[in-house]
């Protein structure tokens, strides 16, 4: 058999209805058990951004532990993702998107907990946690100690592939495409600019953060908006196909993609699928950036990461979304007659205002999203090698090979990679739903002892 066609049969089992409703399901039941919480706080988590006060037991400031999350998690999946899903699943894919994303405000705030409850220190004094320690020392049997290993096996291997070699390869593409940039020269730059960053570890990577993920979404949400409001008059129309064929058995796109057919189930996989591949609620790599943070209650920095997915899904995705829908692109074939979708279709969405200033504007945007992706995951890989083999030596080669490895990134379009590397993102999602359902009351006690004892007081 096919190698190739095997891996992507594999991952389509992965990311079929069974894992979508066990993600979607796990954020229901934690949004219910926690009595609504994470969506009544949801403007104090925003506020608690910004002043929430510093602790001395951690690596890096919460602000910095929620960017280094969102440098993971904001990347060509808000570009690439949106644009695929409303082109296979229809306008009305936005629609579940954001739903999928309102319960996993629940999940990543349960990860993020569990993950503070039960990091502990290295041998060189940081903080070291994520679902492989909850996994281990929550439930505290072999079956826990089974799922932690897997677990981390599964996101080193995630690490190299949707954290590295895909990302590199939509940089180097991008520029190629753009100014024709040599991938060779690209790839030397990435290898640089990475090693400068991830050989002196998460104080770094948090600070780097702190800085790249609010300009750059800074700069797209400026560029959206722009267009936004340059076609604000299709915007009702837009509006109103997007969440008629959310609902609709089975509907064909009007004025935002008159070639566009999607059933109500067919928008509802799509949404559900690019919205969680976008911010990971659910997968267990974010709460292993929370664990470093530095602060005094699980619940705190819960709330903090938590808003992670509201800015990743229900801003970015959201505005990706209506670019293309007020644009008018969505439904447009090429010369072949297939519908464009992907960075193509984004591509011609802000060229309907920019013009060819529009592929420069989401180049730009792919590249800084796709670099940070690559920081983020690198400290996810490292502290999951930490778990399993724990040697200074041996971090410090990952950290080498790791920043090596985007140079073949950028120079290889490998295609088995993106099946491989989405089925071991996949697999992460198995042991830390278990996890956060096992552990479900030690994430309640935490909610509502924050909830009592810090929120009603203040």
């Amino acid at each position: 058999m096919d190698f190739a066609k095997l891996m992507a049969d594999v991952n389509d089992f992965v990311w079929g209805p069974v894992m979508l409703f066990f993600l979607v399901g796990t954020g229901v039941f934690l949004t219910i058990r926690l009595k609504f919480l994470p969506w009544r706080n949801l403007f104090y988590a925003i506020k608690m951004i910004v002043y929430a006060k510093q602790y001395p037991k951690g690596d890096i400031t919460p602000f910095q532990s929620l960017m280094t999350a969102m440098s993971a998690t904001v990347g060509t999946g808000n570009i690439v993702g949106v644009s695929t899903a409303m082109v296979l699943g229809g306008p009305g894919a936005l629609v579940w998107m954001f739903i999928s994303a309102a319960f996993g405000l629940s999940t990543k705030y349960g990860e993020s907990v569990l993950a503070i409850k039960y990091r502990e220190k290295n041998s060189v004094g940081e903080m070291s946690g994520g679902p492989m320690y909850a996994l281990r020392k929550g439930i505290n049997n072999p079956i826990g100690k089974f799922l932690a290993a897997f677990f981390a096996v599964c996101a080193v291997f995630a690490s190299f592939g949707i954290g590295n070699l895909t990302q590199a390869n939509s940089i180097s593409a991008a520029f190629a495409a753009s100014y024709d940039v040599p991938t060779w020269t690209t790839g030397a730059f990435l290898v640089a600019l990475s090693l400068a960053v991830l050989l002196r570890g998460i104080k770094s990577i948090g600070k780097v953060s702190a800085v790249v993920v609010p300009a750059m979404a800074a700069f797209y949400f400026a560029a959206a908006l722009v267009v936004i409001v340059a076609n604000v008059d299709k915007i009702p129309a837009g509006l109103y196909e997007i969440f008629r064929m959310a609902f609709a058995p089975d509907a064909v796109a009007g004025g935002v993609g008159g070639s566009v057919i999607a059933s109500m189930l067919t928008a509802m996989r799509w949404g559900i699928a690019r919205g969680v591949f976008s911010n990971e609620a659910g997968l267990g790599s974010a709460p292993i950036a929370a664990a470093a943070a530095r602060t005094d209650h699980a619940s705190r920095q819960g709330y903090v990461n938590m808003t992670g997915t509201f800015f990743d899904t229900m801003i970015i995705c959201m505005l990706t979304g209506l670019v293309i829908a007020s644009s008018g692109v969505l439904g447009v074939t090429d010369k072949s007659g297939e519908l464009i979708s992907g960075a193509e279709l984004t591509i011609l969405a802000f060229s309907t205002v920019f013009g060819s200033y529009g592929k420069i504007i989401v180049s730009i945007s792919l590249a800084l999203f796709a670099y940070s992706t690559i920081l983020g995951w690198e400290y996810y890989g490292e502290k999951s090698l930490e778990y399993l083999c724990n040697g200074r030596k041996l971090i410090y080669a990952y950290r080498i090979f790791f920043s090596l490895i985007t140079f073949v990134g950028a120079t290889t379009a490998l295609d088995i990679v993106w099946n491989f590397s989405d089925t071991m993102n996949g697999l992460m999602a198995i042991p830390n739903l278990i996890c956060l359902i096992w552990l479900h009351n030690d994430i309640a006690k935490e909610c509502f002892d924050y909830q009592k004892n810090v929120i009603e007081k203040a």
